[in-house]
């Protein structure tokens, strides 16, 4: 099933090259975390509300925050998501889609050293159709490392069954119904030590 996996890498670098072309005009925002300033007390991503705990980045500009994931496929798995709740990229403004995807460079850069992985993958599953579980724009990096999984292009089967079935991969992934939430405490846990990446 070569087909998908490479209209996904072609749409994404579409977007790449859209978000990079609209972003040299865009107001720069710096990107850190430095600084006395507090973190949302809590964010939407979809219907969800995600407190304060699982969240470990806030873009200088406010328009992108980065949550860690529940349900993480690999290690480092996080999510890059609009402050302002929008099922697809084509509803965000320019200013929205530029920070997107400058924080997602600046956290997958950071993430991905953390965690002593060798590359990452990026996706975006845009819509209901792609795979979107939660009808509201995210970024996935994926931090990876040579043999995670069986097959390189496997993670996006994984990704693609993101609810838990059938994940194909050297990793042990349970069933979805063997397969329990981590608990607020252990993403919590988490959250704060990505945030130190920012210190």
């Amino acid at each position: 099933m070569a087909g998908p996996r490479y209209q996904l890498t072609f749409a994404l670098s579409g977007a790449l090259l859209v978000a990079t072309a609209l972003c040299k005009s865009a107001r720069r925002w710096p990107l850190t975390m430095g600084g006395a300033r507090a973190l949302p007390a809590e964010v939407r991503f979809g219907r969800f509300l995600i407190p304060q705990s699982q969240i470990f980045y806030e873009s200088a500009s406010q328009l992108t925050v980065a949550l860690v994931n529940m349900r993480p496929i690999v290690p480092g798995h996080v999510l890059v998501v609009p402050r302002r709740v929008v099922a697809r990229m084509a509803d965000l403004t320019d200013a929205e889609l530029c920070d997107l995807w400058r924080s997602t460079r600046e956290i997958g850069a950071k993430v991905e050293a953390h965690y002593g992985a060798e590359a990452s993958n990026v996706a975006v599953q845009d819509g209901l159709a792609a795979g979107q579980t939660v009808p509201h724009v995210h970024v996935h990096i994926l931090p990876r490392a040579r043999g995670d999984f069986e097959r390189s292009d496997d993670v996006y089967d994984a990704l693609e069954k993101f609810d838990g079935r059938q994940q194909p991969s050297k990793l042990h992934v349970p069933k979805d119904e063997d397969r329990t939430n981590r608990t607020a405490v252990q993403m919590a846990a988490e959250a704060e030590h990505l945030r130190r990446l920012w210190d």
